[in-house]
């Protein structure tokens, strides 16, 4: 990868590292968890060779971007501030954003609250999830998926993070990018992560021993607790984004998801998707892919036909 560059920019308050290639338009990467800029090594590679400006952030809290330690300081507002202070710091006024899982879910907050700033966006995994105005989402996960619903086993802080450190990064990195499994998604309290050690996990083909090498000691060095915040600051964004329950967004948007994914294949949201409600909320939403025999992590799974589906979209543009 050396001929991805490597910078530190500042950002509200904290020093954020990217990864960039290329010039022209920019494309802004946002990942997820548990991931880095890395995720997007192909994409980054694939568009800088097109014409684009390919830039892929460690979000707040991830890799070589600064971790604040309160759970506060992981708000929708918080991370989508960094972003629109890394927007301005590039000297453009508009982007194209790609985003997956909680990158998505960021760069969701970021069409809803500056549409200006996105010319369109390419979201892989979870679609918009309007604001329920009546119940917080963690307490609106646990009624209908239990205590074990990943979200909800991730909400205590220190508890997790003691089952990451017992078992090991590497394994626990290991079995979430192998997980196959449909949704939801859950993580009995016992054995979290599903570990059996007479049955190994398997690396997926399109994730090597190196890939699992680089992104355990980033997660080494920096934690989890971080990354976990997100999850933890999730009835903080609904208590902060009520006067935005039921504005849609209005930004042009394909959508990509495999159909193996735990989220697509959670309860609702399939129906969501494809039956008016995600079209209701996103009026410019221009396309809906759903890859067959396709998983959660699907840059990296199917990279090459993600990276075509990104250009044939903002080649539009």
């Amino acid at each position: 990868m050396e001929e991805i560059k490597h910078g530190m920019v500042g950002v509200n308050g904290i020093r954020m590292h990217i990864a960039e290639k290329g010039e022209g338009p920019v494309v802004l990467f946002f990942h997820g968890f548990p991931e880095l800029w890395y995720t997007w090594r192909r994409q980054i590679l694939a568009l800088s060779s097109l014409g684009y400006r390919a830039i892929a952030p460690d979000l707040r809290g991830y890799g070589d971007t600064e971790a604040p330690t309160s759970i506060c300081s992981y708000s929708c507002h918080h991370i989508v501030g960094d972003l629109v202070v890394l927007i301005n710091s590039l000297g453009v006024e508009q982007v194209f954003v790609v985003a997956h899982d909680w990158g998505a879910i960021i760069a969701w907050y970021l069409c809803l609250f500056c549409p200006e700033r996105v010319k369109a966006f390419v979201c892989l995994s979870v679609p918009f999830l309007p604001r329920n105005p009546n119940i917080k989402p963690v307490e609106s996960m646990r009624a209908l998926f239990g205590d074990d619903y990943y979200i909800c086993r991730f909400q205590e802080p220190g508890k997790i993070e003691a089952q990451i450190a017992q078992v090991g990064t590497a394994e626990v990195l290991k079995n979430i990018l192998a997980n196959r499994k449909p949704g939801p998604s859950c993580f009995p309290e016992e054995n979290a992560f599903g570990i059996d050690p007479e049955n190994r996990v398997t690396l997926p083909s399109w994730f090597s021993e190196q890939d699992l090498s680089f992104c355990a000691t980033k997660f080494n060095q920096t934690g989890f607790t971080g990354a976990l915040n997100y999850y933890r600051a999730m009835n903080l964004n609904w208590e902060m984004t009520a006067a935005w329950t039921e504005v849609q967004v209005k930004v042009p948007v394909k959508f990509i998801v495999g159909e193996l994914d735990m989220v697509y294949t959670t309860p609702g949201i399939k129906e969501y998707v494809h039956n008016g409600g995600f079209k209701m909320d996103v009026p410019l939403l221009e396309e809906i892919v759903v890859i067959e025999d396709a998983g959660h992590f699907i840059n990296q799974e199917r990279a090459e036909e993600i990276n075509a589906h990104i250009y044939d979209f903002i080649k539009k543009f």
